[in-house]
């Protein structure tokens, strides 16, 4: 049972328990609020029962009641305690380790995925789907599986004791039952259209977000905004739409377990006058017939989430069975060499991205990966700290090939600075100790300094205390970039992986960095990406990358001989640095 609830509801085997137990709880609270009826029951079995109809007055008085009403009353609120702890404390602790292991697997997934999916979609997966289950699992779904065990235990003991009011008290539930299935592919559609109108509204305001400037710049205010309010009324359309359908289903099921009450009044009435049931026995069922079917009810005020339940929890079945990044947690290369293996990678299929690319990335040497745009330098440096697998060759470290490497291990072994550098909102001094957890702030301002970044923090109101808010939005590129070498130079490991790592610095600030880069490369395995020419001037080695493949290797002094694209590239920067200069 715990295997089938697991695979059907999405839960852990702590969660399935926890739901199986909160059942139970629910069906026993749904027995205890059948107390006030017994009580009823009780009170009239002393005044029109058999036994003390001859007498004619009850054989308890007022207190008896009293002493009986407030035992019940403590009875349902031990057994509503019992349930609240079982259900929805149960539930939200659930909620809470499902977030975790969806975070622990989002940190596992390759990076490929992410290139698939964007941030909102993501986000609402992690809260806004989370967030419904949560919902879901403590108010309807626990109260659906009680509802059904709780009428089909009543209902076989009414049949027990009076099988004609019985079938006049329960005859409407199959047919509420039928308006429910008939319509539930309608629903499901309707819902399936609405969550995905929702996505797209969401989508939508991070792409502004996250293009805000762009579209300010370009003085697309107003076009953005008209695509934004038609997919919020698209959405409001739908929404809308579906809420009507299931109101009026909702009611009409309502509607239709009424029935059952006037029913029983009619079918009562008419033994009682032909005295095949007494008064007794048709005051129970009238008093049942108004209360019975109040777990029903509150089932079907959140119908709409069960019907939306299958679309989240697949949600979840699809991120719980993506493949990710696994291998040997111990590791101790033999070298630092990395070797490129007749590699072939693509981001996507049909669109080849590198194929047979071949060299070696030397222990103690710089090698340099050139080449026009897009010809696949960033994705090499990317591929060699196995950010994405390759998908075909072998990438080697140490000669033992990296897919064989559980990516936190590997990364152990490396420094990276890229491009675009991704900053923490909190100090500067937080910020680059995030290269070497546990460093001390002596080592910190070491790196700091060797990095450059003095000048810029001096001018900070505190100092390396400052806070740079969200992704360093109070610095410049080029003082976010140098925060970025700072946290390689705190790592110091033996891999430097560089990225355009002095794009966003000008030709004055470059120069002064170069000191901290180089105290960052010493001695290690190298591999840098640049377009400026004067930026790999000192490697050992060149690789040029021209539309996926190496079209030339060697020093650079055998590159500028061989009048080939290296040569072209160095020329061509050349003349336009003296054409900037004259100018």
């Amino acid at each position: 049972m715990y295997e089938y609830l697991m695979g059907r509801l999405a839960l852990s085997r702590k969660g399935a328990k926890d739901f199986v137990k909160g059942t139970l709880s629910t069906l026993l609270l749904n027995f205890g609020l059948m107390l006030p009826a017994i009580f009823v029951f009780m009170f009239l079995d002393e005044y029109l029962g058999p036994l003390t109809r001859q007498a004619g007055v009850p054989h308890n008085d007022i207190w008896y009641y009293i002493v009986i009403a407030v035992l019940f009353v403590f009875v349902i609120w031990v057994f509503a305690k019992i349930q609240y702890r079982s259900t929805y404390i149960s539930i939200y602790e659930e909620s809470a380790n499902r977030r975790l292991a969806l975070a622990e697997k989002l940190r596992k997934l390759p990076l490929s995925f992410y290139g698939k999916k964007n941030l909102s979609d993501l986000t609402s997966t992690i809260m806004q789907d989370n967030t419904f289950l949560e919902h879901t699992f403590s108010h309807a779904v626990p109260q659906l599986f009680a509802s059904v065990i709780f009428l089909t235990i009543i209902g076989i003991m009414l049949l027990v004791y009076n099988w004609m009011l019985t079938l006049a008290l329960f005859w409407p539930v199959p047919l509420a039952l039928v308006v429910l299935l008939l319509s539930k592919k309608k629903q499901h559609r309707d819902h399936k259209v609405i969550y995905d109108k929702n996505r797209n509204v969401s989508e939508h305001i991070q792409e502004g977000l996250d293009t805000i400037q762009e579209i300010k710049a370009y003085s697309n205010e107003e076009k953005y905004l008209h695509e934004l309010n038609k997919k919020l009324d698209d959405y409001e359309k739908n929404l809308i739409s579906g809420e009507l359908a299931l109101g009026i289903l909702v009611n009409s099921a309502k509607g239709i377990l009424k029935l059952g009450l006037a029913s029983v009044i009619l079918v009562g009435a008419n033994l009682l006058v032909a005295g095949e049931v007494n008064l007794f026995t048709y005051l129970v069922f009238l008093i049942l017939a108004a209360h019975i079917f109040e777990p029903i009810n509150e089932v079907f005020n959140n119908l709409a989430a069960l019907f939306m339940l299958d679309i989240r929890i697949n949600r979840m079945k699809e991120m719980e069975a993506l493949p990710i990044h696994t291998g040997m947690t111990e590791f101790t290369p033999e070298n630092f060499d990395i070797v490129f293996e007749d590699i072939g990678f693509s981001y996507e299929t049909g669109k080849q991205v590198l194929q047979n690319v071949s060299f070696t990335a030397k222990q103690g040497e710089i090698t340099a990966l050139v080449g026009p745009s897009g010809g696949g330098k960033s994705t090499s440096a990317k591929l060699a700290a196995r950010f994405w697998d390759v998908n075909s060759g072998r990438i080697l470290l140490g000669n033992q090939d990296i897919k064989k490497i559980d990516p936190e291990t590997l990364l152990k072994y490396y420094s990276v600075v890229f491009q675009d550098v991704v900053l923490f909102n909190t100090s500067v001094m937080e910020n680059i100790r995030i290269g070497r957890h546990g460093a001390s702030d002596k080592e910190v301002l070491r790196v700091a300094n060797l990095a450059q970044c003095d000048d810029f923090v001096s001018k900070l109101p505190e100092g390396y205390q400052t806070i740079i808010g969200e992704n360093g939005e109070k610095l410049s590129g080029g003082e976010r970039q140098r925060i970025s070498i700072a946290r390689a130079l705190l790592k110091d490991a033996p891999i430097v992986l560089l990225d355009e790592a002095t794009a966003s610095l000008d030709v004055e600030n470059e120069t002064r960095i170069q000191a901290g880069i180089s105290e960052l490369v010493r001695n290690k395995t190298v591999l840098v990406i640049a377009h400026r020419m004067r930026t790999v001037a000192n490697a050992d080695k060149i690789v040029v990358l021209e539309n996926g493949m190496v079209k030339e290797s060697g020093n650079p002094d055998e590159l500028k001989n061989t009048n080939g694209t290296f040569a072209h590239m160095v020329r061509r920067q050349m003349k336009m640095t003296s054409g900037d200069m004259v100018g």
